[in-house]
């Protein structure tokens, strides 16, 4: 299996949760693994990239050692989905704070549009192994 890509979401926000198991089923080669932002691994991961996991409001991809976040993360995964999901990277250009200005109104809204948990994700038996 090639390098794989991880995917750092907010763990308690439904709308980042819904997310992962949108991306889970799609992501047929298993190009990507998963990691909640709030778990002590990922805090001291992002740390080597001089990010802050305290920003919990953008889903984060860490690709070939490079940090990509907000519209730029979500259409570089679309990019590696089965179906037509690849189509939509055609997106990327428009200007990126066009992008990230939709992506920004929709992340500050998530709480209060889609709900929140009190603890993070479990993932099923069958793709625990994809989350670090």
């Amino acid at each position: 299996m090639a390098e794989q890509s991880i995917i750092l979401f907010d763990g308690v926000c439904n709308l980042c949760n819904g997310f992962v198991r949108f991306v889970l089923p799609r992501d047929r080669k298993e190009a990507f693994l998963f990691g909640s932002l709030q778990s002590v691994r990922v805090r001291e991961m992002l740390r080597n990239y001089s990010y802050s996991s305290d920003s919990l409001s953008t889903v984060v991809l860490l690709e070939q050692n490079q940090l990509y976040t907000r519209s730029t993360a979500v259409l570089r995964i679309a990019r590696k989905l089965g179906g037509g999901w690849p189509l939509f990277y055609g997106f990327i250009i428009i200007p990126r704070f066009l992008r990230d200005g939709l992506y920004d109104l929709l992340a500050r809204n998530r709480y209060r549009l889609f709900g929140q948990r009190e603890i993070c994700m479990v993932p099923t038996p069958e793709w625990k192994a994809r989350f670090i």
